[in-house]
């Protein structure tokens, strides 16, 4: 395979991203025996998270240790990893019938690959409440797959604009039966109230103020009309925006939501640019972005393979 590899170029494929899609595919692609670099900037969504959860045998862990096993199974199989943010990216080929080829540059070096994996992410847009941060990972989430289980039974608040309130409040219920949809202002149809009621939920429509507890545990929700609401646990919906600018500076087509657009086996709209993880808006698991690193990484070596024998 060596000989086969394009000697003008420093890697065979750039990853940029070091969570669980771009480690997964660092390690499928170091055992096909090509040369991969990771660049990371390590500020990883799930950085608040107290364990990653609904990945098989490695449930409950903290995200930091299994992207330190990541991080050394990948180099293991020969793996370099630069913990930089890449700043641009840049096709250096002109020519549709030539290979691609792209330079990949960071504040202190530059590299070329002949393959780019896009594991960048998307940034979870949280609310502009007070006191939302101290508890954010702790008392205060976005997914109720990763976190519900850990508040099972308890006081829960699903919180959004008027109908993504209530949809969060209909996937609460089935982690407890103590459920109330906030909007933070915004007031709700009769027809949303209606649905609220007969599937046992509550509501509230006023303005927050603020959190309140201590040590990252919850205790209510002041509103600004200087009433309270007693909770354990708020799930919140308020967006989502990708992580880095790297997939619009390529080119690659997002659709109406700005999720990156990809096709078959995670490729995108740019030729030899790939894109694995939570920034196609799939389901947001972490076993899921591994899963489609490892897809995206048999996709780029199939690919490699048939650019070198013709």
């Amino acid at each position: 395979m060596g000989a086969l590899n394009d000697c003008s170029v420093d890697f065979d494929v750039t990853i940029v991203g070091g969570g669980p899609a771009g480690l997964c595919a660092a390690i499928t692609l170091g055992r096909a025996c090509r040369r991969v670099v990771i660049f990371d900037h390590g500020k990883p969504r799930n950085h608040a998270s107290q364990g990653v959860h609904c990945f098989l045998g490695l449930d409950g862990l903290l995200p930091a240790e299994i992207r330190k096993r990541g991080l050394r199974e990948a180099a293991s199989y020969g793996a370099t990893y630069h913990n930089a943010e890449v700043l641009s990216i840049a096709c250096l080929t002109n020519s549709p019938e030539a290979p691609a080829r792209f330079r990949v540059h960071t504040a202190d070096r530059d590299v070329t690959a002949r393959a780019i994996l896009l594991a960048t992410g998307v940034v979870d847009l949280l609310p502009d409440i007070a006191g939302l941060r101290d508890f954010y990972g702790r008392s205060v989430h976005h997914c109720p797959y990763c976190d519900g289980w850990e508040h099972r039974d308890a006081r829960l608040v699903a919180l959004g604009t008027s109908q993504s309130a209530v949809k969060l409040a209909a996937t609460l219920r089935g982690w407890s039966d103590k459920v109330t949809a906030c909007t933070g202002g915004e007031p709700l149809s009769a027809v949303s109230r209606e649905f609220l009621a007969r599937n046992g939920a509550a509501w509230r429509e006023q303005a927050i103020r603020r959190l309140t507890g201590s040590g990252g545990v919850l205790a209510g929700m002041e509103f600004a009309d200087g009433s309270t609401l007693e909770c354990d646990a708020v799930f919140f919906s308020s967006g989502q925006a990708q992580r880095s600018p790297l997939p619009a500076m390529l080119g690659c087509d997002c659709d109406d939501e700005g999720l990156v657009a990809t096709g078959e086996k995670q490729c995108t709209s740019v030729r030899g640019v790939y894109l694995a993880g939570d920034a196609d808006g799939d389901v947001q698991f972490a076993i899921a972005a591994a899963a489609e690193g490892a897809i995206a990484a048999t996709a780029i070596n199939a690919a490699l393979l048939e650019e070198e024998f013709k």
